[in-house]
């Protein structure tokens, strides 16, 4: 009896959340009302004993994907009120769209059918009882182990063009050269003084930069020094 109430709670409150997705105007609200579906969905997976589903739900899809979307419909300045003055013209799409997938819930729904309760059959004696969590852990890393690495794989090599598509040249940016830093000795950077009682570097002259200066350790293209930028830039170049 529990179960069943759990049961139509979480379904009830899944199908609201969903509902209000795609009805609220604050997109933030939406992202909002998306991590609620979640922890729903997660909570149906449960009580259908895939409980590793669920987790995989709470810690990936909300922890990862919904947050990251959160993250991104704030950051970003979008227009949301100019964005909505196309939407009478993509309305017969979208109306097109979603005649189809009631048409798809309507035959899937038609088709369902009760079948007859099984009795489950007893394990073999001495076989070991493994859980969900274990049996699909020892069937992933067993039966499916080449393809489970493939899959890696292609996250790899999709993590991989993404930052080659992000990356952007900048020959303004300062990068130092790691070789050319490690030949370096202390006494070429590193001048020490002496100061008197409630005397300060001020009076010295003020910090002293580097004898050969920032641009002997920099990248090709970057070995501009700090004071001729800021020359140049007073210069308006």
């Amino acid at each position: 009896m529990i179960t069943e109430i759990a049961f139509y709670l979480f379904a009830f409150v899944l199908v609201l959340s969903g509902v209000m997705v795609v009805s609220a105007r604050n997109p933030v609200h939406s992202v909002l009302f998306l991590i609620l579906g979640f922890f729903n969905a997660a909570g149906l997976f449960l009580i259908a004993g895939a409980e590793f589903l669920a987790m995989i739900l709470v810690i990936v899809y909300v922890g990862a994907v919904a947050v990251l979307f959160l993250f991104v419909v704030m950051m970003l300045d979008v227009n949301f009120d100019q964005l909505r003055e196309g939407l009478q013209r993509y309305a017969p799409v979208g109306l097109a769209v979603g005649v189809a997938l009631l048409a798809e819930l309507i035959f899937a729904v038609g088709g369902f059918h009760l079948v007859p309760i099984v009795t489950p059959t007893a394990a073999a004696p001495g076989a070991p009882v493994l859980g969900n969590t274990a049996a699909l852990g020892q069937l992933i890393y067993t039966h499916y182990v080449l393809l489970f690495q493939l899959c890696g794989l292609v996250l790899l090599v999709a993590m991989i063009g993404a930052i080659v598509l992000t990356l952007r040249e900048r020959p303004s940016a300062r990068r130092q050269d790691v070789s050319l830093q490690h030949l370096r000795q202390p006494a070429d950077t590193i001048q020490l003084m002496t100061l008197g009682l409630n005397a300060s570097v001020d009076e010295l002259g003020g910090f002293i930069r580097p004898r050969d200066g920032y641009g002997a350790v920099a990248a090709h293209g970057t070995n501009r020094a700090p004071e001729q930028h800021q020359t140049d830039h007073h210069h308006g170049t």
